[in-house]
């Protein structure tokens, strides 16, 4: 098996794909270290536990997850249509084609490569405002501040991979976290920087991260409640859902969360003012 193979483990019953990225030799043994497809999920393997995932497999868990994916767009996006009509039908003849309106503009700090791109092109879908980069973890702490400061963002996520010490009995100690730390560090930073919850709305977290450190250091959002993997999409359909909804209305965690695959298990928050602006009249000449 090389880096790149797609593979599953056969002691976990092959219910998650895993791409190779890196091989070690442990005692004349391989061991692979394995990064998920589509939860945020790293782990090491050795390759008698491995098995190459036949073209384009995917597990009965993985297949709703794509199942969940596919529904949460068709809704957002006729949920939107259905706003739009709505709006429209309660204001004058001439107001039909002459208002628009702006969704609110997204920073995605992401430590994964693979991730960004599968969540830039859901952002594309849904007609989202947004920069993505790709930082490491370690990194974020001091890199997002700067582009924070330059891109001017109305929401910022910062995620990619965490996890937390297998047998660990203290859940609040974030020595027990892979990277939880680093995303604490980098919320608090954002708050230093811009202190309230409305005019810079943060996600922060991956699988399995310390949420009530990530809570208490400034975030609007957080993962990952119940230290479950989460969805690598379910970042993008929090930040829709903030973007979309318009200023005057605070959108309430259920509200935030009903796009999401993995739910209250795998994100929690606080109530958040929608970023949404409604504009009139609509330029003629663009």
């Amino acid at each position: 098996m090389q880096i790149g193979d797609v593979v599953v483990r056969k002691s976990y019953g092959r219910d998650v794909t895993f791409k190779i990225i890196d091989i070690n030799n442990t005692g004349g043994v391989n061991i692979y270290s394995l990064r998920g497809i589509k939860l945020r999920i790293l782990a090491d393997a050795p390759e008698d536990d491995l098995d190459l995932a036949p073209e384009n497999f995917s597990s009965e868990s993985e297949q709703l997850f794509t199942r969940q994916v596919n529904s949460s767009i068709k809704k957002i996006l006729l949920d939107r249509n259905g706003m739009k009509k709505m709006y429209r039908s309660t204001k004058a003849v001439d107001s039909k084609e002459l208002a628009f309106g702006r969704p609110g503009k997204i920073l995605h700090v992401d430590g994964d490569a693979d991730y960004m791109d599968a969540c830039l092109k859901v952002y594309k879908q849904l007609k989202l405002n947004v920069v993505g980069r790709v930082i490491l973890e370690k990194d974020q702490p001091v890199k997002t501040i700067g582009l924070v400061k330059k891109i001017k963002p109305d929401i910022v996520v910062i995620t990619g991979h965490d996890s937390i010490l297998k047998d660990t009995k203290d859940y609040v100690d974030l020595n027990n976290y892979k990277n939880s730390k680093y995303y604490v560090d980098t919320v608090t930073e954002l708050r230093n920087y811009e202190s309230n919850y409305d005019d810079l709305v943060i996600f922060a977290g991956a699988c399995q991260s310390c949420y009530e450190a990530i809570l208490d250091a400034g975030a609007n959002f957080a993962s990952s409640p119940s230290r479950v993997l989460i969805h690598c999409l379910d970042p993008v359909f929090i930040c829709e859902k903030i973007a979309y909804s318009n200023i005057e209305k605070v959108v309430s965690i259920q509200e935030a969360l009903e796009n999401t695959i993995t739910g209250t298990k795998g994100i929690g928050g606080l109530q958040t003012r929608g970023k949404y602006r409604e504009g009139f009249p609509k330029s003629s000449y663009v």
